[in-house]
């Protein structure tokens, strides 16, 4: 590529009273944004920039305009062609053909005979056994001494203590009651610790 600084250069005001204008060192950014071109383009065609200048002069801009893009000339690539699979010496030769093996006839199994079960108990039976015996585990365990013994616990207080899972003073006794006081509503924590404490005094007489 010809090299074309000495054919472009930038112009810039002299410092001197007169204010003459003189060359300067390479073209400012100012100018080279006004001119829609870009520092690259400029690097390309080895025109000198001044990355430290500020001004911008009508002349220069003027100048960088005239500047064109070189056209890049490339090779042109081939079309991929793609080869042809060589056939090798063995795929031409034919596989020989094995006969399939006979199967070997297993004699037949004897079917079993199936023999009917017995019929079950009745599935109503069982169902009232099993009912029965959840209704029986179920009374065990809320067997124990009733909320209400507590002073000041009435019943609808210990409805809003069911409502939680605690049904009795012995379940009470083993629960928070900085917990408890979140989940029933009218319930302090300072309250329920009472009852607590009360509870405990019960179950150890």
């Amino acid at each position: 590529m010809e090299n074309t600084e000495n054919k472009i250069f930038a112009i810039v005001s002299s410092p001197s009273r007169d204010a003459h204008l003189r060359r300067g060192r390479g073209f400012s950014l100012a100018e080279i944004k006004m001119a829609n071109k870009s520092v690259a383009l400029l690097k390309e065609l080895k025109v000198s920039i001044d990355y430290f200048r500020r001004t911008a002069h009508k002349e220069n801009i003027e100048k960088l305009k005239t500047l064109k893009t070189p056209e890049k000339k490339g090779k042109k690539k081939k079309p991929y062609i793609p080869k042809e699979k060589r056939v090798t010496v063995k795929a031409k030769v034919k596989k020989k053909i094995t006969p399939p093996k006979k199967e070997e006839i297993l004699p037949e199994k004897p079917v079993e005979e199936v023999k009917p079960k017995a019929k079950a108990a009745s599935t109503k039976k069982q169902k009232a056994k099993v009912k029965a015996e959840v209704k029986a585990e179920e009374k065990a365990e809320i067997k124990g001494i009733p909320l209400t013994e507590l002073s000041g616990l009435g019943a609808a207080t210990a409805k809003k203590f069911k409502d939680v899972g605690v049904e009795n003073i012995e379940q009470l006794c083993k629960e928070k009651p900085e917990e408890l006081s979140m989940l029933i509503s009218g319930c302090s924590e300072e309250r329920i610790s009472k009852w607590i404490e009360e509870g405990n005094k019960m179950l150890n007489k």
